[in-house]
């Protein structure tokens, strides 16, 4: 028998670099629902989850992909898609009749003004309350609304925002 100590494995999804037990315990502790918020280079998915000893269950969920029945035919990758992303599922989750939720954002890095920080204003603006530090982190208006991109895509997210309502 070998002297020293025994190694224990960790987690599967800890040593994927899945999942940070520590800050999800801290999220379930609370009983709140998660708003999760999860990018990838072309799109974004915003959910609703409520936690079970059996596994997590999304209440409600909206994408970038759904802007595209909307009318949305620019790139999905970018900060208007992820606030009109945000919002839609804010409207979707005041229609179910859920209020507050805290804010999951995983493992991915917390950077001022990016696309997590869009769509959380969206849900935020659609009437989910949401708690966040302050006003600051949020994107600045003309980047929400696309006007650095061109005035062609300030004008879609305008009518787009108007069918999700």
């Amino acid at each position: 028998m070998a002297k020293g100590k025994l190694h224990t494995v960790p987690y599967r999804r800890k040593r994927e670099g899945k999942t940070n037990y520590k800050k999800r315990l801290q999220l379930l502790i609370s009983r709140k629902l998660r708003l999760v918020i999860r990018k990838s280079l072309r799109n974004m998915i915003v959910q609703l989850v409520e936690y079970h000893p059996d596994g997590d269950k999304v209440l409600v969920s909206s994408s970038t992909r759904e802007l595209i029945k909307l009318g949305w035919d620019r790139a999905r990758g970018n900060i208007p898609t992820a606030y009109l992303t945000g919002y839609l599922l804010g409207v979707k989750a005041k229609k179910s009749n859920y209020g507050d939720a805290i804010v999951d954002f995983g493992l991915q890095s917390n950077v001022k003004g990016s696309r997590i920080y869009a769509a959380l204003k969206g849900a935020i603006d659609a009437g989910l309350d949401v708690h966040y530090g302050s006003e600051d982190i949020f994107p600045p208006e003309e980047r929400i609304n696309g006007v650095h991109i061109n005035d062609d895509v300030a004008k879609l997210f305008e009518t787009v925002k108007a069918k999700i309502k």
